[in-house]
């Protein structure tokens, strides 16, 4: 049982409705701690965003929070990973989710449909009254010592005369986050590494098994990853999220990487060119980006670690904390975790403790994981694969032998955050209330 309860529970303020951040609502009231509200910036809670994956680390916590039957309704759960040659050659194939060994299946979703089941949820278990819209949260204070009559924490949102007062203030406002930017007032904008990727969702014939993620090209400077967010149909199609990364020499501007242009459409063309001449006998990968209803075009971006996550009855959490490379597929399901994390701490221990063990537990394995993702570039081995065959190959036994592959099986493992075994043995999250 919570040493709260539903009388004594702290309030508790989440900025941003996002995966964390509802992850995390929905977490605390798993946890017998029920004073919390939701501050989310967007007026409208709107379908937006691709497709991501989730790893099986958090399927299990969303499993544990009674979403598995809807998860399963609109997800896929992904059985294979795969690089290809950009002609279409296979280099390398592994298993993933329950296929590899774990207890929870990885699944790729599309991100309004992952949100839409943590929305609902949220409301349904915390009512209507949780969760603010349209309230931008802009900075915070505190008092470091109790007043009397007047809570610790006040977070300031844009437009209100009145700051929220809380107990506890958890920023899970996204990589360009208000409280981290209080915290840290001097940071400036996330880092770029000079990729800029395009993205899109488009209906298409499913391909392969209709359960794999492929990635690519393969080569320096471009690749591609795409992968079904929806079940074949019974015409056999599905919507495919697709992503192609280019190295560019221009680097990426500080408005760009604060997001400045990140709701822009451009045209196919301007992907297109990037991936003239490829071919695979398994994906039109042309057709499916020149089919795509929108094209939204982002700088590859994150944030360096930082020393702590916590000042005084404050913390962050999700991409407010951790920021990853999309391409480890991690970054949501890191979230989830941080969010089970937290929760299970507050409803053992008074908020400072909390606070303390949440992060000895999760910076060190999130600083872990962000070096992995920025090294997340098998690039020699492929390199070294379009250099003996620029012209594709039938079979990569004749290329290398499967031991010089292995670099990229180390890569992929070292991003997922936790192995089979570890996560199968380890111990509940949940909390008896």
């Amino acid at each position: 049982m919570s040493p709260y309860g539903r009388r004594n529970s702290p309030r508790i303020l989440i900025a941003g409705a996002g995966i964390g951040g509802l992850t995390t609502a929905l977490s605390l009231h798993a946890a017998g701690l029920y004073d919390v509200r939701v501050v989310e910036a967007c007026p409208n809670m709107r379908a937006v965003g691709a497709g991501i994956n989730l790893q099986p680390a958090a399927v299990r916590e969303l499993t544990e929070l009674g979403l598995a039957p809807a998860l399963e309704k609109v997800a896929v759960a992904t059985a294979r990973l795969e690089y290809h040659h950009r002609f279409g050659g296979l280099i390398w194939s592994e298993p993933r989710g329950r296929a590899a060994g774990y207890n929870w299946p990885q699944y790729s979703v599309h991100r309004a449909d992952l949100q839409e089941i943590l929305l609902s949820a949220v409301l349904d278990r915390l009512g209507p009254e949780a969760l603010v819209t349209g309230d931008r949260l802009v900075r915070y204070e505190q008092d470091r010592t109790p007043q009397p009559d007047r809570p610790p924490v006040r977070a300031y949102v844009a437009n209100r005369p009145s700051p929220y007062g809380c107990d506890l203030l958890i920023g899970a406002d996204g990589i360009n986050s208000a409280v981290r930017a209080t915290l840290y007032p001097h940071e400036g904008p996330p880092l770029g590494n000079g990729i800029r990727m395009w993205r899109g969702v488009t209906e298409g014939p499913a391909f392969l098994d209709g359960r794999t993620m492929v990635i690519l090209g393969c080569n320096a400077r471009v690749k591609a990853v795409a992968y079904p967010v929806t079940r074949p149909d019974e015409s056999g199609r599905c919507l495919l999220n697709w992503v192609v990364e280019s190295r560019t020499d221009d680097g990426v501007g500080e408005e760009e990487a604060r997001g400045a242009d990140w709701d822009r459409a451009v045209p196919p063309e301007e992907v297109l060119t990037h991936i003239e001449g490829w071919r695979s006998d398994f994906l039109d990968l042309h057709g499916v980006i020149a089919g795509a209803p929108r094209i939204g075009r982002y700088p590859m971006i994150d944030r360096d670690p930082l020393p702590t996550w916590i000042d005084g009855r404050v913390v962050l959490l999700g991409d407010a904390a951790h920021p990853l490379y999309p391409t480890g597929s991690n970054g949501a399901s890191q979230a989830v975790v941080d969010a089970r994390v937290l929760a299970y701490e507050l409803a053992h221990h008074g908020v400072a403790e909390a606070l303390r063990r949440y992060e000895a537990d999760r910076l060190p394995q999130t600083t872990k994981l962000l070096a992995a993702h920025r090294r997340l570039e098998p690039d020699p081995v492929l390199r070294q694969v379009e250099a003996l065959a620029p012209d594709g190959f039938h079979d990569i036994r004749h290329v290398l032998p499967e031991n010089s592959l292995d670099g990229i099986k180390s890569c992929t493992r070292q991003v997922t955050g936790v192995d089979a075994t570890a996560l199968n043995a380890r111990t509940s999250w949940s909390v008896a209330v």
